[in-house]
């Protein structure tokens, strides 16, 4: 792994939920943040949080689904902080609807959100990373990029989709020792998304997003050489990690 303290990282959907406590881990590893995300008050309220702490950090309110939006967001971050050590894409949308029901303009939606977002965001740091010869890209996945569910007419095919498109880079990075994986949450978290589709069964043994973080701090500082074309199952990860570490699983 990579000392990854003073780099900086890209993350989206920073605002709440499993990327609010990935802000929280990288900020820990002394990262330097660009924090994207649709929802402004939070997000500039976490932006507020981690700089009182010493974090040096980029908030920018952004609708992932938009191209044109996206790419300024992308610009603004290249602007201020150059090529990152890594980018951790995050942000999802998950309506759950009939097939009947979902119009092209929801479908387009959750699906530029998963995989547009990742195909810009992906595309203007990589020239920096082929430069540097060294960067790790993560996109958070699911269970939804290995089975399909009744009313994720969007959601499933999104996340297939990401998953395609991080194994097509990974080969493209590989020789530019670019790693470039997905993550799973491996587990049932308590997020605000997940509570509106997780049924009572789903439920059971759900935990805090904290408990996953500290795999999203490692993988930041890999490269190629340790790890790429690969999906983790960042609950494992994690709680191997504590284990290794000689500390407890904790919950922020």
């Amino acid at each position: 792994m990579i000392e990854v303290k003073g780099k900086v990282a890209f993350l989206t959907g920073a605002a709440e939920g499993l990327g609010h406590e990935v802000a929280l881990e990288l900020a820990s590893l002394g990262m330097r943040l660009a924090l994207f995300d649709v929802q402004a008050e939070r997000l500039n309220a976490l932006a507020d949080g981690l700089r009182s702490q010493g974090t040096e950090v980029l908030p920018i309110v952004v609708d992932l689904s938009d191209a044109a939006a996206t790419t300024a967001a992308a610009d603004r971050a290249m602007e201020h902080y150059g090529t990152p050590r890594a980018l951790i894409h995050d942000a999802a949308l998950l309506k759950e609807r009939d097939f009947a029901d979902i119009t092209f303009a929801d479908w387009r939606r959750e699906m530029d959100i998963i995989v547009q977002a990742a195909f810009i965001l992906s595309k203007a740091v990589w020239p920096g990373m082929v430069q540097a010869g060294s960067g790790s890209i993560l996109f958070v996945s699911s269970g939804s990029a290995l089975s399909g569910f009744v009313k994720e007419a969007a959601y499933t095919p999104g996340k297939h989709a990401q998953e395609g498109l991080m194994k097509v880079l990974s080969l493209a990075g590989r020789p530019h020792n670019i790693a470039v994986n997905t993550i799973t949450t491996g587990v049932s978290i308590d997020t605000p998304m997940s509570a509106s589709h997780y049924t009572e069964e789903m439920k059971i043994g759900m935990v805090h997003p904290s408990r996953l973080a500290p795999a999203f701090g490692f993988l930041a500082g890999i490269d190629a050489g340790f790890a790429t074309g690969e999906r983790f199952d960042a609950f494992k990860m994690s709680e191997a990690m504590c284990v290794a570490a000689k500390r407890p699983p904790y919950d922020r």
